[in-house]
């Protein structure tokens, strides 16, 4: 397996890890800006209010989001093996 390859197998990766984990890491985010201003807004600093509320989100989003992520996931298992295959035994 040369150089190259090997490049393009974690290139992949990364991205395959970067789409597949985007969606629940934006909305934690996006939940956490949100409650955070209204924190700000209502001068209300209570901490679990910032925690709940993200992890019903991220799980939301997890559960809804769950078949695309595999499907993703599974796909970038297959290539690899195709890759593994490929490169042929002893």
């Amino acid at each position: 397996m040369s150089l190259e390859q090997v490049t393009t197998i974690l290139q992949d990766m990364m991205l395959t890890t970067l789409i597949v984990s985007a969606p629940s890491l934006l909305t934690g985010l996006g939940v956490g800006l949100l409650i955070a201003i209204f924190q700000a807004a209502t001068q209300i600093n209570e901490q679990t209010l910032t925690f709940v509320p993200k992890i019903v989100a991220v799980f939301a989003v997890f559960g809804a989001l769950f078949p695309w992520m595999m499907r993703t996931m599974i796909e970038f298992n297959g290539r690899i093996m195709d890759v593994i295959a490929s490169q042929g035994g002893p």
